[in-house]
């Protein structure tokens, strides 16, 4: 359980025992009943962290969006976006063990996360980690009713796959940009769990040198 659950319940519980005390225990229902909500909206269960090399996981519960290449600054790179409803658990989760090398603010619109552009223009949070391999950007991103984004590791910290990150209040959506050579493991429509289930699988920095020197030999 997340803290704020126990926050936001608690608050009510007390609502609701004042207003059953001043008034009638009927009114108490709704801010009980909305006591319960919270509690279970920000349930955080445990998960079993894949541990085959190279594997990315999800960074968060959710159904897959979109699965497509873009072009970034970086080259072409594969984007996996998940739509996070008001029903899935809202927790989010490194998708690859690394080093967290950049964390960038980004303020914007809170357009619905199922919208194309809501990966630009909504207020998000993008970070860059750095592991066995080329770098993966991950971003939580904002939706119609998400109005908070946290994320508690600093750049510098040390992350392990799976490793619990932060949360976004509420519907929401993360992308996840990967390098190109990464092969993909999920189609849009796929449900998936934050932590456990594998998005893509990359290669490691190994496997990329010795793919380079292969294309250098064919080309001399």
């Amino acid at each position: 359980m997340v803290r704020d659950g126990y926050l936001y319940a608690g608050i009510l519980i007390v609502a609701a025992a004042l207003l059953g005390w001043l008034t009638s225990p009927a009114w108490a229902i709704i801010p009980v009943l909305l006591a319960c909500f919270f509690l279970w909206f920000f349930r955080d269960p445990n998960r079993v962290i894949p541990q085959d090399p190279g594997a990315i996981v999800s960074p968060a519960d959710g159904k897959v969006t979109d699965v497509s290449t873009i072009t970034t600054e970086n080259g072409k790179q594969t984007r996996i976006s998940i739509f996070l409803s008001v029903f899935d658990v809202h927790v989010n989760r490194s998708p690859v063990a690394g080093v967290v090398r950049d964390v960038r603010y980004q303020t914007g619109k809170f357009l619905n996360a199922m919208n194309t552009v809501s990966a630009d223009l909504n207020e998000q949070n993008i970070v860059t980690l750095e592991g066995d391999g080329p770098g993966v950007v991950f971003k939580q991103i904002a939706g119609l009713l998400a109005r908070r984004i946290v994320f508690t590791p600093r750049v510098g910290d040390r992350l392990e796959r799976g490793q619990r990150v932060g949360l976004i209040k509420f519907g929401s959506r993360t992308d996840l940009l990967i390098d190109g050579s990464a092969r993909v493991t999920v189609k849009v429509g796929d449900r998936v769990k934050g932590g456990s289930s594998v998005v893509a699988y990359i290669p490691s920095q190994g496997a990329l040198a010795g793919a380079a020197a292969l294309s250098a030999e064919k080309v001399y």
